[in-house]
């Protein structure tokens, strides 16, 4: 069908507005459907500003709310002796008047693996990959408040509107699976995460690079699947008519980056229908495999599936997931205790389960596994039995894609306050990540605001790469 060029009379609002539901498919607006080749055509990074590359994916399992290190990852004996004791020296809390005495850990902590990580005895599953594991314990971040925290960790930006740096990545390196997004969310069945889709979105980059959200269960996105009436051949006839609607839109509105995301996602929103299901069919996987990850537990069977899926979608060239939790659970102000053992009981399986399912099958030296928090807590009690929010110091691990196995990076003081040796900020922590996919965190620009945009600022933030880290 063609469109007279001269007798443009209705506009594509109202075209789309009296137009029958075999066109719900393309809501799929930003779904990312370039090709490495035309994802470097769109960008200022060119193959001269590339590193050798160790990795080439990222699976990142984001712990909303501050997971507690000194109850999971950095055991503290100083802080055992002084439990019920007021903290002798200043410290920073969120909720002052909340100030309690020293909290210590009620759980007990053992060497795990050859490297002999310390671990707690809530993560047993975690604990068996920790020859495989780089255990950083000397993070530290610029806020104490949750969403400012989450906005640093993601974007590298206190300010709300910049790009993460999952849409840095796939800004940089492209899509190498034409018929999947190259940024994908999995999503939590129960609700979004705190910050909702700010955590995964483009800001001011085109809005290609942005994160495509999948759910679980039988529709994995939404509109995918057109209505049973609509024939193939019909629907094919629609994208066509579609498309040169939107070239025209485009022509007139050259700068419009969302329309431009629309009009190279109609293919690929297409071509999804097909792939999108046949990816995401973790039946397909052996009865083994999915007891591995606790699809057979109904406490780690949603994780579980989460987990499976991420490592089904990088196989199939995804470059770029990332699993949330619904709120922000690890955000402990009460009840401490009890609360961190359901959430490792939740997730600490399947996220072990990750690890030795992409080893088993030649994936983890070319995935990244990072296991992270916006910060920590403190080493006091807030009320009866909580913690607060601490900035100063808290634990993540990663494991994969050119990582050291095996290493546990950096110190705290006796009680788990503060990083004291070998500090890790969460600008070095992106401009670590992106050298080991090939990236060079000073090069990878984008022009905005008058200036070449990075995502690590290195000018400012003194970010550099831990080399310490890699293998």
């Amino acid at each position: 069908m063609i469109i007279p060029q001269n007798n443009f009379t209705q506009n594509r609002r109202s075209f789309l507005g009296g137009t029958t539901g075999a066109l719900g498919m393309m809501a799929l607006t930003q779904l990312l459907g370039v090709d490495s080749k035309s994802s470097a055509a769109d960008s200022s990074l060119t193959v001269k500003n590339q590193l050798p590359s160790k990795a080439k994916s990222v699976i990142c399992l984001f712990q909303h709310g501050g997971p507690s290190q000194m109850d999971l990852f950095d055991p503290k004996p100083e802080l055992t002796k002084q439990n019920g004791k007021p903290y002798q020296g200043d410290i920073e809390a969120h909720f002052d008047k909340q100030k309690g005495n020293c909290l210590a850990s009620p759980f007990q902590f053992a060497p795990r693996g050859e490297s002999g990580i310390e671990m707690c005895e809530h993560l047993p599953h975690t604990a068996s990959i920790a020859d495989e594991l780089t255990l950083v314990r000397s993070m530290t971040t610029e806020s104490v408040d949750h969403e400012a925290a989450l906005r640093l960790i993601h974007t590298g930006k206190f300010s709300p509107g910049w790009p993460t740096w999952g849409s840095w990545v796939i800004y940089g390196l492209g899509a190498e699976n034409q018929n999947l997004p190259a940024y994908v969310v999995l999503s939590d069945p129960g609700g979004l995460p705190i910050d909702g889709t700010k955590n995964w979105t483009s800001g001011w980059l085109p809005a290609i690079y942005q994160g495509s959200m999948f759910r679980t269960g039988a529709s994995p996105v939404a509109n995918l699947t057109h209505p049973s009436l609509v024939t193939p051949a019909a629907q094919k006839r629609q994208l066509e008519f579609l498309k040169q609607l939107n070239t025209l839109h485009n022509e007139l509105y050259p700068q419009n980056s969302e329309l431009q995301a629309r009009v190279k996602n109609y293919e690929i929103a297409a071509r999804m229908q097909t792939a999108v299901p046949a990816v995401l069919d973790i039946t397909a996987e052996t009865k083994a495999t999915q007891k591995m990850y606790g699809i057979d537990n109904p406490t780690t069977a949603e994780y579980g599936r989460r987990c499976l899926m991420a490592r089904r979608l990088v196989e199939s060239g995804v470059r770029f997931v990332q699993l949330f939790l619904n709120g922000q659970p690890w955000d402990t102000h009460s009840n401490n205790a009890k609360n961190l053992k359901g959430l490792c009981a939740r997730t600490d399986q399947p996220s072990a389960a990750l690890v030795k399912d992409l080893k088993q099958r030649g994936l983890l030296d070319s995935t990244i596994v990072l296991w992270t928090g916006e910060f920590g807590r403190l080493p006091i009690s807030q009320g009866k039995d909580g913690r607060d929010h601490n900035r100063h110091a808290f634990s993540l691990w990663l494991a994969g894609g050119g990582f050291k196995s095996g290493y546990t990076h950096g110190a705290t003081d006796d009680f788990g306050y503060k990083a004291v040796e070998k500090t890790v900020t969460v600008h070095d922590l992106h401009a670590t990540l992106l050298q080991n996919l090939g990236i060079d965190h000073r090069k990878l620009s984008f022009p905005y605001d008058g200036r070449a945009s990075t995502l690590s600022d290195a000018e400012v933030t003194g970010a550099k790469v831990v080399t310490e880290l890699l293998a």
